[in-house]
């Protein structure tokens, strides 16, 4: 008898995304078709930028120090990044589903069409080859090189603001070049900015200043003047390639990006930030939610446990904070999904499709929605699939959603926020 255990690896690898139970008892569909769709933004999505998106936009002393793909001595092509080891580039075939998604969203045209084709309403945008802008010790590159996304991706997507909205990268190392770049963000009209998971860029180093010490406040209160809220997208403080060798994709992406991501969180909670800026939203993108109820209770138990040596002492507890103004992405979380009621994590939870990603759910998000999300009650899918995205981002709603009353009230609460 063989004791091999039955694959679960079908021969077709993208298959499995079509898989649904259906969402026929729901009172309102993720079905792109659906008279009674939700309102659906996508708080993860990347850009396709050119190859010259920073080049062109910065000196030319900086040019040799840009990313790039240089030759090896045996015309091995080598992707060569100023704060990553060097990557060793392999010609992959893509097909079918694959190469679609690796082809799609390069103009605004195609990603509105994309957006169309999978029930979104909305999507936030953030760099793709740009998540690189932070990978140097070198601050004021680090701000040229944000400066230079910032100018590229407004100029592409800034007509269609209201449904393509990118982020404004901020290099925080930088402190009076990160307060000028944004109060142009603000003034541009971009929905949110993006920090480095770490402000030094790294492997974890207790000399280095970090998002916990006063230092800090000078931008956190920039932050909430103009009332943007801050993401940190994974694999954005340190290079995340930290495995080598067998297994080392599956134990970069879930160790070294992943888990990582939770850091700025606990640094804004347990050190007194949140309650000094408590007008500051503040949350990881791309890192799943599975992670946070225990994530939430751990700060706790150290707060009690360990008070002897907390400090500051708070006025509420740390995981407090972060379920008045935190927030984490995700796209299929269902251990997240099982404890987001029993935690009451409802309206810190917010959906995304990743697009153009392959970890993504593109173009089968219904799909995906309808299999990891039965359990939830109508209310807490709107809240997730994009109600939260839009409070947060202050995203305006379509009219066709707004006989919801869930979708007036979030309206409403926007609207009252942006006369403020």
């Amino acid at each position: 008898m063989s004791t091999e255990p039955e694959s679960r690896i079908h021969p077709d690898p993208n298959l499995w995304r079509q898989s649904t139970p259906g969402s026929e008892s729901w009172p309102r569909s993720p079905q792109p078709s659906a008279d009674n769709k939700f309102f659906m933004a996508s708080a993860d999505c990347h850009a396709q930028e050119p190859l010259d998106f920073l080049s062109a936009r910065m000196p030319e002393k900086y040019h040799e120090r840009l990313p790039a793909v240089i030759l090896g001595g045996d015309g091995t092509k080598w992707q060569k990044t100023e704060g990553y080891r060097p990557t060793k580039l392999f010609n992959f075939k893509f097909e079918g589903e694959d190469l679609e998604r690796s082809q799609a969203g390069f103009t605004p045209d195609e990603r509105l069409a994309a957006l169309d084709r999978d029930g979104v309403d909305c999507e936030l945008i953030f760099p793709n080859k740009g998540l690189t802008v932070w990978a140097t010790p070198d601050t004021a590159f680090s701000q040229g090189m944000c400066r230079a996304w910032n100018e590229w991706a407004w100029e592409e997507f800034g007509p269609h603001n209201d449904r393509l909205s990118p982020v404004a990268c901020i290099a925080p190392g930088d402190m009076d070049g990160a307060i000028a770049e944004i109060e142009l963000a603000a003034k541009l009209g971009f929905r949110a900015l993006a920090l480095p998971t770490k402000p030094e860029w790294g492997p974890p180093d207790f000399e280095q200043n970090n998002y916990n010490n006063p230092e800090f406040d000078t931008l956190w209160a920039a932050i909430c003047d103009v009332d943007l809220p801050v993401t940190f997208h994974i694999s954005t403080g340190r290079d995340p390639r930290t495995s080598r060798g067998k297994g080392g994709a599956v134990i970069n992406y879930v160790v070294h990006a992943l888990s990582q991501a939770m850091e700025p969180l606990v640094n804004i909670c347990a050190s007194g930030v949140a309650e000094r800026f408590p007008k500051m939203k503040f949350g990881t993108i791309e890192a799943g939610i599975g992670w946070m109820a225990w994530m939430l209770t751990a700060m706790d138990e150290g707060y009690h446990k360990h008070h002897m040596w907390a400090r500051p002492k708070l006025k509420n507890l740390p995981s407090d904070y972060f379920k008045a103004n935190g927030f984490s992405s995700f796209g299929e979380d269902v251990p997240g999904l099982d404890l987001l009621r029993e935690h009451g994590l409802a309206d810190n939870c917010l959906w995304a499709n990743d697009f153009p990603h392959h970890e993504g759910t593109w173009p089968h998000s219904a799909s995906a929605i309808e299999r990891t999300m039965g359990n939830l009650s109508d209310p807490e899918r709107a809240k997730v699939l994009g109600l939260n995205a839009a409070r947060i981002f202050k995203f305006p709603i379509p009219a066709r959603y707004r006989n919801f009353d869930d979708c007036a009230a979030v309206v409403g609460e926007v609207a009252e926020r942006m006369s403020e």
